[in-house]
């Protein structure tokens, strides 16, 4: 093991962290899936800062990178949408969203060229609503009650730019294939 696999190892470690974190919400421990999350937040933040700022990046971390927080997200979505924090409704929302995403950037990949996928601003801001609701329902649930509105209000953010980002990305994958095609 070399120093430049520090990276990769917080990433495996962030995996690991997916089954404690399911495990204590359906414990109704919220507050310790709360804890284990924002450990999974911080080490996806600190991977990213020794991997950038040592240039420690590799082909594996990049691709294991998005696929941890994926799967965090993923299950916590999946979990809350079980224990009927969050409509079930969203949870297919988000997860067709991620397989219409991976199923167009395969077909691309096969089909037109290598794709090299970079998230866009829309993308990021997604992920971002995602984790404040993931975070204001396991609040919420194990700390201190939120109000409805505050919930409410995340949830149609988390609704509007999954939507937005999933038009987007079809649109501008759409647009290149074709462009491809033609040329």
């Amino acid at each position: 093991m070399q120093a430049r696999d520090i990276p990769n190892l917080i990433t495996v470690f962030r995996f690991l962290l997916v089954t404690p974190v399911v495990w204590a919400m359906l414990e109704g421990r919220f507050d310790l899936a709360l804890l284990l999350f924002g450990i999974a937040g911080l080490s996806d933040a600190v991977d990213g800062y020794l991997a950038k700022r040592n240039n420690w990046s590799s082909r594996l971390g990049a691709i294991m990178d998005p696929l941890a927080d994926k799967l965090l997200l993923v299950c916590a979505f999946v979990t809350l949408g079980w224990l009927d924090l969050i409509p079930l409704w969203l949870v297919v929302l988000i997860i067709l969203r991620d397989i219409i995403i991976v199923a167009g950037a395969l077909v691309y990949h096969y089909k037109v060229e290598k794709v090299t996928m970079e998230p866009s601003m829309v993308s990021k801001l997604n992920t971002f609503t995602q984790i404040l609701l993931v975070f204001a329902v396991m609040f919420s649930s194990g700390i201190q009650a939120l109000p409805d509105t505050w919930i409410a209000a995340l949830l149609y953010a988390v609704v509007v730019t999954t939507v937005w980002s999933g038009l987007g990305y079809m649109w501008t994958w759409g647009g290149r294939a074709l462009g491809r095609q033609s040329s």
